[in-house]
């Protein structure tokens, strides 16, 4: 019997797994515990005025390009999210000052707002 933990949709579960002999694995039920360390997950709400910049896909935050309170220009890489082992930059869509929501090291979300620009 071999233990691993799984996080799904930001809860985490333990789980048995039993290899058999044939090859075929069996799977126990998935309980839920509360001492497994769970990934952060960025907040979906805007933390800051303006107009509200959404991941367009699932990932880890590797990098915010800059402080908060700068000014961005549109096309400007704002922040590099890692996908799939591929670092994707996310890009203003429009100029103004930026207020991030999310910080380096956190797991967001498709559509969860990563930023607002004012």
């Amino acid at each position: 019997m071999r233990k691993f933990n799984i996080n799904v949709n930001g809860k985490a579960y333990a789980v048995e797994v039993e290899e058999i002999t044939d090859g075929s694995v069996s799977v126990a039920a998935p309980v839920q515990t509360k001492n497994i360390p769970v990934a952060p997950v960025a907040p979906s709400a805007p933390v800051g005025d303006g107009k509200p910049v959404k991941s367009q896909m699932p990932g880890l935050v590797k990098k915010l390009c800059f402080a908060n309170g700068a000014t961005v220009k549109e096309g400007d890489a704002i922040i590099i999210l890692e996908a799939m082992k591929m670092d994707t930059p996310i890009s203003a869509p429009f100029s103004g000052v930026i207020t991030y929501s999310t910080s380096e090291g956190s797991n967001v979300d498709s559509g969860a707002v990563l930023c607002t620009i004012a």
